[in-house]
């Protein structure tokens, strides 16, 4: 066989840059999704270095893998490939996931009556694959679990897309030219493709179809909004904003200026990128679509003065918080004081982007709200100082979340745990009538 060459692996890894290498091995191309049989004729095969999955007890390397396959199955698929010899029946050899195969095996032979050990969910190509497309695939598959940015969600939306379009195209009797297997920007392959399918609707890739091979929980509104922010930008500028972590609404709103504005477009980006002040361009994005008039240096100072004016108006309401708590034990404002912290988290909340933080400022006299003197707390108010931490802690998980991090699965228990035992206390001290309706409103709102 003649074996396909491949670039070596990008430095830092881009996602696009990585599937397109993929996209040039015919065979690779060629992958489809099945469900293998565990045991028997299909099943695949490997060396698993003399351990035995039926053993009765799970080797306690894997215990942690079978609990979680048993309750909600395998999410990963594996990578095999299916050797066909003449005269014999096709044989599935594994490329990779050696760990998840020996888990789904132990569980079949040990939970036969667990559904999620019926059958091996796997990525088949047409075999046999050189060594050097077996390790390609092997690194784009475990670089593929890091979690994917925007534009490179859009582009493996794109290649899927056009993986469906090929088969149809083919299954039609529609040849497909190499020129347009070769077309590396999978935006413009879609495009080519689509050219060949002319008018034919059964040969269609509709993103109902896309999304339901790869199994991914995003809706078809989503998955076009990617698409069309990849389509609007460069390549270039699509990875750019991937690395500062640039959500999608400020991409699509971006690509509106951009269009309409290219050259002031241009420049915001640049001076905002160059100082370090990307969490600017949202709103930076908002007055150049607003202000057409403006150049981009006086966009970016207007889009100072009004993220600096949000910033002062949120700094506001905080003091109000600090000001109420510090007071607690010489007025009898307690009770309120806990329902404005709660309104406060609220607050947080409306942050537009990563980057900038709200800093704490000096107590308010004048913005204290008169609080009516005959409501005083029935046991004592929580230290102003726990307050300040909560927030705290709030406004930077808010902007980590924003950043595009993920919080993991047990966190999110632990937090959503918190939330309700918080939001609880919350409503009962509305219910013992401790604030009025307006406050009473924030709070539940905050929680």
């Amino acid at each position: 066989m003649t074996s396909t060459s491949f670039e070596a692996p990008p430095d830092g890894g881009s996602m696009i840059r990585l599937t397109e290498i993929l996209h040039r091995s015919v065979k690779l191309r060629q992958r489809r999704f099945e469900m293998l049989p565990l045991r028997g004729q299909g099943a695949p095969f490997t060396e698993l270095h003399a351990r035995n999955p039926s053993d009765t007890l799970p080797p306690s390397e894997l215990a942690d893998l079978i609990s979680s396959m048993s309750v909600i199955g395998l999410l990963e698929p594996v990578l095999a490939e299916e050797i066909v010899v003449d005269g014999k029946a096709p044989t599935i050899r594994l490329v990779t996931g050696e760990r998840r195969l020996r888990a789904m095996r132990w569980g079949a032979v040990n939970r036969p009556e667990n559904p999620h050990f019926q059958a091996l969910p796997a990525v088949v190509c047409p075999g046999p694959l050189s060594e050097e497309e077996r390790h390609m695939w092997r690194f784009v598959e475990n670089f593929a679990r890091e979690p994917l940015r925007p534009g490179e969600q859009a582009a493996a939306l794109l290649y899927q897309r056009c993986a469906i379009l090929v088969g149809k195209l083919l299954k039609a009797g529609k040849p497909v030219p190499q020129e347009v297997y070769a077309i590396p920007d999978p935006a413009e392959r879609f495009l080519a493709l689509e050219k060949i399918r002319g008018t034919d609707s059964s040969c269609a890739a509709p993103w109902s179809e896309v999304l339901d091979r790869l199994g991914l929980q995003l809706n078809e509104r989503k998955a076009g909004e990617l698409v069309r922010a990849f389509r609007a930008l460069p390549r270039d500028l699509t990875e750019e904003m991937d690395e500062a972590a640039i959500r999608l609404n400020t991409r699509i709103r971006f690509a509106e200026l951009r269009n309409g504005r290219a050259q002031a477009a241009e420049g915001i980006w640049a001076a905002l990128k160059s100082s370090k002040r990307l969490h600017l361009l949202p709103t930076a994005v908002n007055v150049g679509l607003e202000e057409p008039e403006l150049e981009p240096d006086e966009i970016i100072t207007e889009a100072e003065e009004r993220q600096e004016a949000a910033n002062a108006g949120r700094r506001a309401k905080l003091s109000r918080v600090l000001t109420h708590a510090e007071d607690q034990e010489e007025t009898d404002e307690g009770d309120d004081a806990g329902v404005s912290a709660a309104a406060a988290a609220d607050e947080v909340a409306e942050i537009a982007e990563p980057g900038c933080p709200v800093q704490p400022a000096a107590p308010a006299e004048a913005a204290a709200e008169a609080v009516p003197a005959d409501v005083a707390p029935s046991r004592p108010a929580v230290e102003s100082n726990t307050i300040r931490a909560a927030l705290d802690g709030i406004r930077g998980l808010l902007a980590e979340v924003r950043a595009g991090k993920e919080i993991a699965r047990y966190d999110r228990g632990s937090l959503r745990l918190a939330l309700r035992e918080l939001h609880d206390h919350l409503e009962g001290a509305t219910a013992d009538g401790a604030t009025d309706h307006n406050a009473t409103t924030e709070g539940s709102e905050a929680a």
